[in-house]
């Protein structure tokens, strides 16, 4: 049980410092991170992108509730959620040309609420792959109209 509370405050302070990020940051040196305004609330804005990523046949593997989870272990925590998703025909190619891939696959989408108030979508642009592990472009191309549905999903 000690060992899930210290992994939890670590996933924690993690979300902190990505949520805390402003957008032109991440965006200009966070990389390869995507991120976009969003006029929903992090959890509307969740919603909206699983039911585009379940509406194209792709399946969501884990939603997690960074600032219901803080707030369970008494740190406050601006509203973060996380959706994990793919489909295990595109992204097993991925994995197979290069397996470190793996560290970064399934494709996740962020929603997180700033110091403002304002709610932004993050999310690993094809490119990350391509840099960080080497997958060829042909195979990260497949990818390019994820970004677009989760773009769409909030606009």
């Amino acid at each position: 049980m000690r060992f899930l509370h210290e992994l939890l405050k670590g996933l924690l302070c993690t979300s902190l410092t990505v949520a805390s990020v402003s957008a032109g940051a991440a965006q200009a040196g966070g990389g390869n991170l995507v991120t976009k305004p969003t006029k929903y609330s992090v959890p509307e804005t969740i919603d909206r992108i699983e039911r585009a990523i379940t509406a194209k046949g792709m399946r969501i593997f884990a939603r997690i509730d960074h600032g219901g989870e803080a707030k369970k272990v008494g740190i406050e925590m601006r509203p973060t959620e996380l959706l994990i998703f793919g489909n295990p025909k595109g992204g097993t190619a991925l994995m197979v040309a290069r397996p470190t891939a793996a560290i970064d696959l399934p494709m996740k989408a962020l929603a997180w609420e700033d110091k403002d108030g304002r709610v932004w979508l993050t999310y690993n642009s094809p490119e990350l792959l391509q840099e960080r592990h080497g997958v060829p472009a042909e195979l990260t191309s497949k990818l390019d109209p994820v970004g677009k549905l989760l773009e769409q999903a909030v606009e």
